[in-house]
Protein backbone atom coordinates (compact mmCIF):
# COMPACT_ATOMS: atom_id res chain seq x y z
CA UNK A 1 0.00 0.00 0.00
CA UNK A 2 1.68 3.66 -1.01
CA UNK A 3 0.23 5.80 2.10
CA UNK A 4 3.00 8.63 0.89
CA UNK A 5 1.56 8.59 -2.34
CA UNK A 6 -2.10 8.49 -1.69
CA UNK A 7 -1.34 11.50 0.90
CA UNK A 8 0.66 13.55 -1.33
CA UNK A 9 -2.17 13.09 -3.88
CA UNK A 10 -4.40 14.74 -1.70
CA UNK A 11 -2.69 17.22 0.24
CA UNK A 12 0.74 17.51 -1.96
CA UNK A 13 1.30 21.28 -3.29
CA UNK A 14 4.49 20.86 -5.37
CA UNK A 15 4.26 22.69 -8.43
CA UNK A 16 1.85 25.23 -7.05
CA UNK A 17 2.28 29.22 -5.92
CA UNK A 18 0.99 30.87 -2.78
CA UNK A 19 0.84 34.21 -1.64
CA UNK A 20 0.42 35.13 2.31
CA UNK A 21 -0.15 38.29 3.52
CA UNK A 22 0.72 38.49 6.95
CA UNK A 23 3.22 36.03 6.64
CA UNK A 24 6.35 36.87 8.67
CA UNK A 25 4.81 36.70 11.85
CA UNK A 26 2.48 34.92 14.04
CA UNK A 27 -0.30 32.92 12.22
CA UNK A 28 0.36 34.18 8.81
CA UNK A 29 4.25 32.80 9.64
CA UNK A 30 2.71 29.51 10.76
CA UNK A 31 0.98 28.70 7.79
CA UNK A 32 3.39 30.40 5.28
CA UNK A 33 5.41 27.37 6.36
CA UNK A 34 3.40 24.86 5.97
CA UNK A 35 2.82 25.42 2.50
CA UNK A 36 6.25 25.61 1.75
CA UNK A 37 6.62 22.49 3.75
CA UNK A 38 4.20 21.07 1.44
CA UNK A 39 5.49 21.67 -1.35
CA UNK A 40 4.77 25.21 -2.91
CA UNK A 41 6.85 28.39 -3.64
CA UNK A 42 5.79 31.08 -1.38
CA UNK A 43 5.63 34.73 -1.62
CA UNK A 44 5.31 36.33 1.93
CA UNK A 45 4.37 39.99 1.91
CA UNK A 46 3.97 42.28 4.86
CA UNK A 47 5.29 46.03 5.62
CA UNK A 48 8.79 44.93 8.12
CA UNK A 49 11.59 43.69 5.92
CA UNK A 50 13.85 42.20 8.25
CA UNK A 51 11.19 40.09 9.65
CA UNK A 52 10.53 39.06 6.34
CA UNK A 53 13.92 38.34 5.50
CA UNK A 54 14.50 36.29 8.38
CA UNK A 55 11.07 34.04 7.69
CA UNK A 56 12.42 33.87 4.17
CA UNK A 57 15.78 32.91 5.22
CA UNK A 58 14.73 30.22 7.93
CA UNK A 59 12.25 29.13 5.40
CA UNK A 60 15.54 28.33 2.85
CA UNK A 61 17.33 26.75 5.69
CA UNK A 62 14.74 23.98 5.67
CA UNK A 63 14.67 23.55 1.89
CA UNK A 64 12.14 25.55 0.46
CA UNK A 65 11.84 27.69 -1.98
CA UNK A 66 10.20 31.47 -0.77
CA UNK A 67 11.09 35.22 -0.99
CA UNK A 68 9.67 38.41 -0.10
CA UNK A 69 7.61 41.20 -0.86
CA UNK A 70 7.84 44.61 1.51
CA UNK A 71 3.95 46.15 0.68
CA UNK A 72 1.36 48.29 2.19
CA UNK A 73 -1.63 47.11 2.12
CA UNK A 74 -3.50 49.79 3.92
CA UNK A 75 -3.65 51.34 0.76
CA UNK A 76 -4.91 50.42 -3.09
CA UNK A 77 -1.92 51.77 -4.64
CA UNK A 78 0.23 49.73 -2.09
CA UNK A 79 -2.23 46.68 -2.47
CA UNK A 80 -1.63 46.52 -6.46
CA UNK A 81 1.55 47.47 -5.88
CA UNK A 82 2.38 44.34 -3.50
CA UNK A 83 0.39 42.14 -5.92
CA UNK A 84 2.40 42.85 -9.26
CA UNK A 85 5.86 42.63 -7.42
CA UNK A 86 4.88 39.32 -5.65
CA UNK A 87 3.61 38.19 -9.27
CA UNK A 88 6.42 38.66 -10.36
CA UNK A 89 8.57 36.07 -8.23
CA UNK A 90 7.26 32.98 -9.64
CA UNK A 91 4.41 33.80 -11.59
CA UNK A 92 0.95 34.00 -11.18
CA UNK A 93 -0.25 32.25 -7.76
CA UNK A 94 -2.63 29.19 -7.29
CA UNK A 95 -3.14 30.07 -3.85
CA UNK A 96 -3.97 33.66 -1.82
CA UNK A 97 -4.05 33.74 1.83
CA UNK A 98 -4.96 36.94 3.56
CA UNK A 99 -3.32 36.81 6.87
CA UNK A 100 -2.40 40.26 7.26
CA UNK A 101 -4.77 42.33 10.00
CA UNK A 102 -4.91 45.32 12.26
CA UNK A 103 -6.54 44.81 15.70
CA UNK A 104 -7.82 48.40 16.90
CA UNK A 105 -10.26 48.12 19.47
CA UNK A 106 -11.04 51.77 20.92
CA UNK A 107 -15.13 51.59 22.50
CA UNK A 108 -17.06 51.73 19.78
CA UNK A 109 -18.21 55.43 20.99
CA UNK A 110 -15.01 56.77 20.55
CA UNK A 111 -14.26 55.14 16.85
CA UNK A 112 -12.91 58.01 14.68
CA UNK A 113 -12.98 57.91 10.93
CA UNK A 114 -9.08 57.00 10.86
CA UNK A 115 -9.43 53.93 13.09
CA UNK A 116 -12.28 52.97 10.83
CA UNK A 117 -10.99 53.57 7.30
CA UNK A 118 -7.51 51.64 8.64
CA UNK A 119 -9.18 49.05 9.68
CA UNK A 120 -11.37 48.13 6.88
CA UNK A 121 -8.49 49.09 4.26
CA UNK A 122 -6.08 46.63 5.31
CA UNK A 123 -8.58 44.06 6.81
CA UNK A 124 -11.01 43.90 4.08
CA UNK A 125 -10.35 45.78 1.49
CA UNK A 126 -6.90 44.45 0.90
CA UNK A 127 -8.46 40.99 0.70
CA UNK A 128 -11.07 42.58 -2.11
CA UNK A 129 -8.75 44.11 -4.23
CA UNK A 130 -6.15 40.76 -3.96
CA UNK A 131 -8.77 38.59 -4.96
CA UNK A 132 -9.76 40.82 -7.80
CA UNK A 133 -6.21 40.92 -9.08
CA UNK A 134 -6.04 36.94 -8.79
CA UNK A 135 -9.57 35.20 -8.56
CA UNK A 136 -10.23 35.69 -12.16
CA UNK A 137 -6.98 33.99 -13.32
CA UNK A 138 -7.22 31.19 -10.95
CA UNK A 139 -10.77 30.97 -12.62
CA UNK A 140 -9.04 30.55 -16.25
CA UNK A 141 -6.49 28.18 -15.18
CA UNK A 142 -9.14 25.63 -13.29
CA UNK A 143 -7.82 26.16 -10.33
CA UNK A 144 -7.37 27.96 -7.25
CA UNK A 145 -7.66 28.42 -3.40
CA UNK A 146 -8.77 31.52 -1.39
CA UNK A 147 -8.33 31.65 2.19
CA UNK A 148 -8.78 34.56 4.43
CA UNK A 149 -8.13 34.79 8.36
CA UNK A 150 -11.06 36.15 10.18
CA UNK A 151 -12.20 36.33 13.91
CA UNK A 152 -14.45 35.40 16.35
CA UNK A 153 -16.26 38.48 15.97
CA UNK A 154 -17.04 37.77 13.05
CA UNK A 155 -19.71 35.81 14.75
CA UNK A 156 -20.35 37.36 17.75
CA UNK A 157 -19.58 40.62 19.80
CA UNK A 158 -17.17 40.83 23.06
CA UNK A 159 -14.21 42.51 24.02
CA UNK A 160 -14.91 45.58 22.25
CA UNK A 161 -15.41 43.95 18.74
CA UNK A 162 -15.84 47.42 17.11
CA UNK A 163 -14.78 48.10 13.82
CA UNK A 164 -12.44 45.09 13.55
CA UNK A 165 -15.78 43.13 14.21
CA UNK A 166 -17.30 44.76 11.30
CA UNK A 167 -14.73 44.23 8.91
CA UNK A 168 -14.04 40.30 9.81
CA UNK A 169 -17.19 40.03 8.79
CA UNK A 170 -17.56 41.29 5.67
CA UNK A 171 -14.43 39.02 5.50
CA UNK A 172 -16.60 36.10 5.98
CA UNK A 173 -19.51 37.69 3.43
CA UNK A 174 -16.45 38.32 0.92
CA UNK A 175 -15.36 34.72 0.71
CA UNK A 176 -19.06 33.62 0.10
CA UNK A 177 -19.14 35.72 -2.68
CA UNK A 178 -15.91 35.17 -3.70
CA UNK A 179 -17.05 31.20 -4.03
CA UNK A 180 -20.36 31.87 -5.58
CA UNK A 181 -18.32 33.81 -8.25
CA UNK A 182 -15.51 31.43 -8.55
CA UNK A 183 -15.68 27.85 -7.07
CA UNK A 184 -17.74 26.53 -10.56
CA UNK A 185 -14.11 27.17 -12.01
CA UNK A 186 -13.12 25.36 -9.56
CA UNK A 187 -11.39 28.10 -6.94
CA UNK A 188 -12.25 27.50 -3.37
CA UNK A 189 -12.80 30.73 -1.07
CA UNK A 190 -13.00 29.71 2.27
CA UNK A 191 -12.02 31.24 5.62
CA UNK A 192 -10.09 30.28 9.19
CA UNK A 193 -11.29 31.45 12.14
CA UNK A 194 -9.16 31.45 15.26
CA UNK A 195 -9.86 31.12 18.83
CA UNK A 196 -7.28 33.05 21.08
CA UNK A 197 -4.06 32.62 20.17
CA UNK A 198 -0.89 34.24 21.16
CA UNK A 199 0.61 36.05 18.41
CA UNK A 200 1.95 40.05 18.71
CA UNK A 201 -1.87 40.99 17.26
CA UNK A 202 -3.00 40.12 20.63
CA UNK A 203 -0.70 41.91 22.37
CA UNK A 204 -2.99 43.80 24.50
CA UNK A 205 -4.93 41.20 26.03
CA UNK A 206 -2.28 38.14 26.33
CA UNK A 207 -0.60 41.02 28.58
CA UNK A 208 -3.21 40.13 31.19
CA UNK A 209 -2.71 36.96 32.82
CA UNK A 210 -5.89 36.50 33.46
CA UNK A 211 -7.66 37.03 30.71
CA UNK A 212 -5.07 34.77 28.93
CA UNK A 213 -6.41 31.83 31.62
CA UNK A 214 -10.03 32.51 31.27
CA UNK A 215 -10.12 32.60 27.61
CA UNK A 216 -8.10 29.37 27.90
CA UNK A 217 -10.54 28.03 30.42
CA UNK A 218 -13.33 28.86 27.84
CA UNK A 219 -12.03 26.13 24.73
CA UNK A 220 -12.60 22.65 25.20
CA UNK A 221 -9.10 21.51 25.05
CA UNK A 222 -8.11 23.45 27.89
CA UNK A 223 -5.63 26.11 26.06
CA UNK A 224 -5.10 29.22 24.08
CA UNK A 225 -4.18 28.80 20.50
CA UNK A 226 -0.63 28.56 18.85
CA UNK A 227 0.00 29.59 15.26
CA UNK A 228 1.08 25.70 14.26
CA UNK A 229 -2.36 24.83 15.03
CA UNK A 230 -2.91 26.45 11.88
CA UNK A 231 -0.72 24.08 9.62
CA UNK A 232 -2.63 21.37 8.68
CA UNK A 233 -5.92 23.91 8.26
CA UNK A 234 -4.16 25.49 5.99
CA UNK A 235 -2.35 22.80 3.90
CA UNK A 236 -5.89 20.84 3.73
CA UNK A 237 -7.80 24.12 2.47
CA UNK A 238 -4.62 25.13 0.12
CA UNK A 239 -4.72 21.26 -1.53
CA UNK A 240 -6.97 19.34 -4.05
CA UNK A 241 -8.21 17.38 -0.84
CA UNK A 242 -10.48 20.80 -0.36
CA UNK A 243 -11.92 20.58 -3.74
CA UNK A 244 -15.68 20.49 -2.18
CA UNK A 245 -14.97 22.81 0.48
CA UNK A 246 -15.93 26.31 -0.40
CA UNK A 247 -17.93 28.98 0.75
CA UNK A 248 -17.25 27.82 4.55
CA UNK A 249 -15.73 28.92 8.03
CA UNK A 250 -13.75 26.44 9.53
CA UNK A 251 -12.76 27.35 12.93
CA UNK A 252 -9.67 26.50 14.29
CA UNK A 253 -10.41 27.00 18.06
CA UNK A 254 -10.20 24.45 19.94
CA UNK A 255 -13.93 24.71 20.93
CA UNK A 256 -14.00 28.36 22.18
CA UNK A 257 -17.00 28.81 19.68
CA UNK A 258 -19.06 25.60 21.04
CA UNK A 259 -19.74 27.34 24.34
Amino acid sequence: MDVQGYLAGLFSLEGRVALVTGGSSGIGRAMAEALARAGARVVIVARREAELAETVDALAAEGCRAAWVSGDLGTRDGVRAAAEEAAGVFGEPDILVNSAGVNLRPPMGEIGEDVWDTTMAVNLEAPFLLGQRFGPGMAERGFGRIIHVTSQQAHRAFVRSGAYGVSKGGLESLARSQAEAWSPYGVTCNTLVPGFVLTPLNTRLASDPATVEALAARTLVGRNGLPGDFAGAVVFLASPASGYVTGQSVFVDGGFSSH
